[in-house]
């Protein structure tokens, strides 16, 4: 007569435990609908068919069992050629840096600097974006205003902040940076976000940032627009930058504070 072992596991969900699922026995002959849980009469039975599954497994190379949370997963680096590097400068008019190869600003301090020269007083659109609807970052010129956006997990509404001046033609270095506190209870990570234009801040505010990658594959990182979905409704893709140049844009990831915005855009763009 047909016996049939199972247990119930929770895959990537970081909360279940393979050593403490608990089996079931059934005997599928006369009970197709699995009704009736048969293990504490005939626990010898079960602990045959537990065996078998762990021979099969080892035969088949699935063990060990991995239980870690999908977070956990999708946080791995992969291998990669490229060491990884403090800062990362970006240029426009190029086409997107898939994820797997740009820069990592996951779980750590970091500062987006941008060398912009606008030359129309209605200059508008995507400086930097990285990731999608899905989650993501960009910074833009909307309205005259400079914006950051910080979209987690595509949760609304999306983490905004706008500058309280507004941008007329000129060469500025705009940029923002985020100083990384703590985790919550999910394993994002919390902090504080300041929005600058050159020396002066214009905006700031608390925020949290995902622990795990924007995306898949797609939507890599951009310069002067954004491809793929738009990571804000702020604006829609492409989004490209008009009314201005963008010269280079730098992201550090090496974790010092903030100094002077110009200072570090300057000793940045000069490593390159």
């Amino acid at each position: 007569m047909s016996r049939k072992a199972v247990a119930v596991h929770a895959p990537l969900t970081g909360t279940s435990n393979f050593d403490k699922d608990a089996w079931e026995l059934y005997h599928v002959d006369v009970d197709r609908s699995e009704a009736n849980n048969l293990a504490e009469q005939e626990p010898e039975k079960l602990q045959e068919l537990i065996q078998v599954w762990f021979d099969e497994a080892a035969k088949n190379n699935v063990l060990p069992l991995d239980d870690r949370s999908a977070v956990e997963i999708l946080g791995i680096e992969r291998p990669t050629a490229e060491p990884p590097r403090d800062t990362y400068v970006y240029y426009p008019n190029t086409t997107c840096v898939p994820e797997g190869v740009a820069v990592n600003v996951r779980g750590r301090d970091y500062k987006i600097l941008a060398n912009v020269e606008i030359e129309d007083e209605d200059a508008s659109g995507v400086i930097f974006a990285h990731g999608s609807r899905f989650g993501g970052h960009s910074l833009l010129v909307k309205d005259k205003k400079l914006y950051y956006v910080y979209n987690f997990l595509g949760i609304q509404p999306e983490q905004t902040f706008e500058s309280n001046l507004e941008l007329g033609p000129g060469v500025y270095t705009l940029g923002m940076e985020f100083d990384a506190s703590g985790t919550g209870d999910n394993g994002e990570v919390l902090g504080s976000m300041k929005l600058y234009i050159d020396d002066q801040e214009v905006a700031s505010g608390d925020m949290r940032t995902q622990s795990g990658k924007f995306t898949l594959s797609g939507d890599g990182l951009c310069i002067g627009y954004d491809s793929g979905d738009a990571v804000s409704q702020l604006y829609n893709t492409p989004g490209e930058f008009t009314g201005g140049k963008i010269q280079k844009v730098a992201v550090s990831v090496s974790g010092d504070s903030y100094e002077s915005m110009e200072a570090a855009a300057k000793r940045m763009l000069k490593r390159q």
